[in-house]
């Protein structure tokens, strides 16, 4: 049994997604924060972090979202969503998933933590507007590596492609100005039926 443990919209996006996309069985078990469900020790035992997501499969426990649909990928894809370990393709796999998770991602996570997510005596005003500096530089670089295929790596989706997929939504969330065509690859990849299946299975859960 595959149980993932996060909030809709939130990274957890990025599993939920992963397991549509790998046509797996699995459950969801929503994490209300005002409720202190991360501070349960049920989860604490899951995660010691108490974030999401987490996931539990047969028992074992993973955490950090790239790290979980690599996992899974690596586990479950019978060759589905990563390329052969050694290759060029992987090679750039790698640096896709470093670039997005270092990069594009960290400055929008800045943002957000200095919005909402850090206690308020601790929110920089003056954060924002470097992160937003940050973001647009790591949005420009990718919008010139983007290729031209449908997919990062060509014609067959990547756990990479789910982690921009997911970012891009982040950052339009956020009202980030992204490039034009990050804008159209943003639009294609997630109307994929996979990750709206996933969005849905993760509402449905915190209902």
């Amino acid at each position: 049994m595959i149980t993932l443990y996060g909030i809709p919209r939130s990274r957890s996006l990025r599993v939920s997604w992963t397991l549509e996309e790998l046509g797996l069985d699995w459950q969801y078990h929503y994490i209300n924060f005002a409720k202190g469900d991360s501070r349960d020790p049920a989860f604490l035992a899951v995660n010691p972090c108490g974030k999401v997501p987490a996931l539990v499969d047969d028992g074992f426990a993973v955490t950090e979202s790239a790290a979980i649909s690599l996992y899974l990928a690596e586990k479950y894809g019978q060759g589905k969503l990563l390329p052969k370990a050694g290759t060029h393709e992987s090679a750039l796999h790698h640096k896709w998933v470093s670039f997005i998770t270092c990069e594009l991602e960290q400055p929008l996570w800045s943002m957000g933590k200095h919005k909402f997510a850090l206690p308020e005596e601790q929110r920089l005003p003056a954060m924002l507007s470097v992160a937003k500096w940050e973001f647009d530089k790591a949005a420009a670089i990718a919008e010139k590596w983007l290729p031209q295929s449908e997919f990062l790596l060509g014609d067959e989706l990547s756990v990479a492609d789910i982690l921009l997929g997911h970012t891009l939504l982040w950052a339009t969330r956020f009202e980030q100005d992204i490039p034009s065509r990050l804008s159209a690859y943003r639009d294609r990849i997630t109307a994929r039926q996979a990750m709206v299946n996933g969005l849905a299975k993760e509402e449905a859960g915190a209902a």
